[in-house]
């Protein structure tokens, strides 16, 4: 163990996203104690030696690891659920960690379609005996993107390619001036207009707005929103690559990868395989390439 590879084998399989188990079970199972010991001393980001020379772990990298052991078999329990069942969850997750998680709401309500938003409130009804509407409303109770929530999940969508140009206009200019704030202070959350506007139109419209309102406002309407909405929220980036990777391998993994090559200039097995471990990267990637080895 006293091995400088070994030693830095371990420290990776205690790396990152995910843990090592291959590596755990090859080199630490097979070790005498003074192989753990030497271990222990040679790992300072997961060891601290006391006063009197005793190697202990480091308090806070506890439950940091307990999580990151729990990765893969909580990554495989979300991938065998119906997807309702599973977005019904993961919506009643976010409403239970408090109101900084409203993010895997939006992206919920605002990525399936409506009839699988209506599938996700079906099991949301099964699982907990109650709506997600009245759970968004209690929990969000005060605060000005209740509406805005409420109005995102119980949306049913048009998803049908056609977009009205002159309406798209209009809405563009009607979001234009409700995200700058002009002439008050109001919060553009609590507007009827953009609650209407981003609740109840269709993908593709929402899209050209998009589009369009990048013709009449100096800065991205995407970073008008993220500020006007953000109000400390956090997005977990771990819980969120297993979230969207689960949901969309069946779906639009494709363009997902695409979405991300472009945004980041590679591709998403790449980040995974840098990023993560064990049998949580082998499920990852897997997923993400499923379709091109079928």
């Amino acid at each position: 163990m006293g091995d400088p590879i070994q030693l830095e084998a371990l420290a990776k399989a205690f790396s990152g996203v995910g843990v090592d188990e291959r590596s755990l079970i090859s080199i630490l199972g097979r070790s005498p104690p003074e192989h753990r010991r030497s271990f222990r001393k040679g790992v300072p980001q997961l060891f601290q030696e006391d006063e009197r020379s005793f190697e202990r772990w480091i308090d806070s990298r506890i439950p940091l690891l307990k999580a990151e052991f729990l990765r893969f078999n909580e990554a495989i329990v979300l991938w065998a659920m119906h997807p309702w069942e599973r977005d019904a969850r993961l919506m009643k997750e976010s409403l239970n960690e408090g109101p900084k998680s409203y993010a895997v709401i939006v992206e919920i309500a605002c990525t399936r379609s409506s009839e699988d938003l209506l599938g996700a409130r079906t099991a949301y009804h099964s699982l907990y005996d109650r709506s997600i509407e009245e759970d968004v409303v209690t929990r969000f109770h005060g605060r000005p993107e209740r509406e805005l929530l409420v109005g995102l999940v119980s949306a049913y969508r048009y998803e049908g390619p056609k977009v009205n140009t002159e309406t798209v206009k209009s809405e563009a200019k009607l979001l234009c001036h409700a995200l700058r704030n002009e002439g008050n202070d109001k919060n553009p959350v609590e507007d009827e207009e953009v609650i209407r506007i981003l609740s109840t139109r269709s993908k593709p419209h929402i899209h050209a707005i998009y589009e369009h309102y990048k013709e009449v406002a100096a800065k991205s309407i995407r970073d008008l929103v993220d500020e006007a909405l953000k109000n400390g929220a956090e997005e977990n980036a771990k819980k969120g690559l297993t979230r969207v990777i689960v949901t969309r391998a069946d779906l639009d993994m494709k363009e997902t990868e695409t979405t991300f090559n472009n945004l980041y200039g590679a591709t998403l097995a790449h980040r995974v395989e840098e990023a993560t471990n064990g049998n949580y990267k082998d499920l990852l990637l897997t997923l993400i390439t499923r379709d091109q080895t079928s």
